[in-house]
């Protein structure tokens, strides 16, 4: 009894409170992704496909370029905080990381150090040498357990991609899962590399369903550059993310980004059209009115941060990029950031 005491009282200290109704007080998490697009080091460990991204390679990746992406960065984390969720978000999925040092690096940066975010990463198997990762502040997110997923593609032995990561642990002391994905891109075209997203997708769901079968009273979510859109195969179909939260299904998953993408906002854009491909993606246990537990509030794609944003030429309003054409931009991103926000009763 103690120790449940205890934990509450830390969870009251740690979250703020959203707002007060009719006598009532609502926390909230913020629950966040990020392409950091090519947040490589300076080192080549990787062959050819690291070559690039060293200080003999073609982008001429040095430490002052390095330490500047590092830090572009972390301002963009920095800036992910709102008056609601003023120590920033409780999770941040991220892709297109090299490896476990370039986090530590970005979580030691002085703009975000002192949320003390703690690293989940594994190194997978792609050709380019880019994993996902999970950062977690301790103070509101506690692992309980990683695993990670390969997916493989039957007759096509020489394929290789992003390992799926799923860490179940105690979002301020309550279960819940997180998958993070880097779905297979678009090279080819969308309609011939369709089917290994689609297979992404089938691996995801059965990841969800395995860790719902063990314990279905708790909340999953999906998180990631998937590569596609909330309409495709992919994701209405393969994953059966619906677009109403009225339409999900006991253990289905609702996708909130839907409609955000109907309104002409997106997370990345090419040749003039907006994709939101940074999608995060919630089970059915996280949707409703029943707030004793985390529900589903808001969600927003981070595209007002100063500075983040393409001000002039044919790529106005776009993420401003790290290169461009191969020159030297000192951006951020191809991707903005995305996040959602999760509700939840504070008992009086």
């Amino acid at each position: 009894m103690k120790r449940i005491f205890s934990l509450a009282l830390a969870v009251l200290l740690v979250c703020p409170v959203l707002f007060s109704q009719q006598g009532k007080r609502f926390q909230v998490a913020g629950v966040a992704f990020y392409n950091l697009e090519n947040l490589f080091d300076t080192i080549n460990s990787n062959g050819n496909y690291d070559l690039e991204f060293s200080p003999e390679g073609q982008r001429r990746w040095d430490g002052k370029k390095y330490w500047s992406k590092i830090k572009n960065m972390a301002y963009a984390i920095k800036n992910l905080k709102s008056d609601i969720t003023p120590m920033g978000p409780a999770v941040i999925g991220v892709s297109e990381i090299e490896n476990r040092s370039v986090l530590e690096d970005l979580v030691r940066d002085p703009q975000i150090k002192d949320y003390n975010y703690q690293i989940v990463h594994h190194d997978s198997p792609d050709r380019r040498g880019v994993d996902v990762g999970m950062l977690y502040n301790p103070r509101m997110f506690q692992v309980l357990n990683v695993t990670h997923h390969r997916l493989t593609m039957e007759g096509e032995p020489n394929f290789l991609t992003r390992d799926q990561t799923c860490v179940t642990g105690l979002l301020m002391g309550e279960k819940i899962s997180i998958i993070v994905n880097h779905w297979p891109s678009r090279t080819g075209g969308e309609k011939k590399s369709r089917h290994l997203r689609e297979a992404a997708a089938a691996l995801c769901k059965h990841i969800a369903d395995s860790v719902l079968a063990v314990d279905p009273n708790q909340g999953v979510i999906v998180m990631g550059d998937l590569n596609d859109d909330p309409f495709n195969t992919s994701c209405a179909e393969v994953l059966g993310a619906v677009r109403k939260a009225k339409d999900v299904k006991k253990n289905g998953f609702y996708n909130p980004w839907w409609d955000v993408l109907d309104k002409g906002i997106g997370s990345l854009a090419y040749r003039g059209q907006w994709n939101l491909f940074d999608q995060i993606i919630i089970s059915s246990y996280l949707v409703g009115k029943d707030r004793s537990t985390w529900k589903y509030f808001k969600c927003k794609v981070h595209n007002d941060i100063p500075g983040m944003k393409t001000t002039e030429g044919d790529r106005q309003g776009y993420p401003l990029r790290t290169f461009s054409a191969g020159i030297f931009l000192n951006g951020f991103s191809d991707h903005y950031p995305t996040q959602i926000f999760l509700t939840r009763e504070v008992a009086q």
